[in-house]
């Protein structure tokens, strides 16, 4: 027979494991209230590790022109998988107006790895460990589904050579993204 102590003691702890889930549940924001760095936002830095284990760091970058930033969900995603091949496919033109282009996630590491293969994306994917960019950039949000994970709504930011967002698409419907055309018109 179990003691009452011991009975309180399991009650506690499954008591505060549920709050302590509960309140870092209620920490991120809903995809209603977030709202993505509007145009003319200053970037602060950010440093992040790619697919191969390299560190991108978004200053030295911009040194050598402009950076467009692609916030995506995850390998799991066929919409964002789709997104990133179109982008591939234009990668090449993206380079030619001078800018660099990278694609951010919370997805382990380990994971952009499939997801480069699912794309063929030839580009830096990141990996946003501790969500710190996605949180930065104000499009981190939480789902409404037991059990979710936070996830970024999917944007994509032009960003010029001082730092500052030139151009936005910010759309909470996850099924809306950039198309390479509008990518490239902002680069003009």
């Amino acid at each position: 027979m179990i003691s009452t102590k011991k009975v309180f003691a399991l009650l506690a702890f499954t008591f505060l494991f549920s709050a302590s889930s509960l309140l870092a549940q209620n920490d991120y924001k809903t995809v209603d209230e977030v709202e993505g760095l509007a145009v003319g936002t200053k970037v602060k830095n950010f440093k992040a590790v790619d697919q191969n284990g390299k560190t991108f760091d978004l200053n030295k970058s911009l040194k050598k022109g402009p950076v467009v930033v692609v916030f995506y969900r995850g390998q799991w995603c066929p919409i964002c998988n789709r997104n990133l091949s179109n982008l591939q496919d234009s990668l090449q033109l993206i380079s030619d107006a001078g800018a660099t282009m990278v694609a951010i996630s919370p997805e382990k590491p380990e994971d952009l790895k499939v997801t480069a293969e699912k794309s063929g994306a030839k580009f830096e994917l990141l990996h946003d460990k501790g969500e710190k960019i996605t949180t930065d950039f104000d499009v981190l949000y939480m789902p409404g589904k037991p059990g979710a994970k936070p996830i970024p709504v999917p944007a994509t930011y032009v960003i010029d050579t001082d730092g500052t967002i030139i151009w936005r698409h910010f759309d909470r419907n996850y099924k809306n993204r950039a198309t390479s055309k509008q990518i490239l018109d902002a680069l003009k």
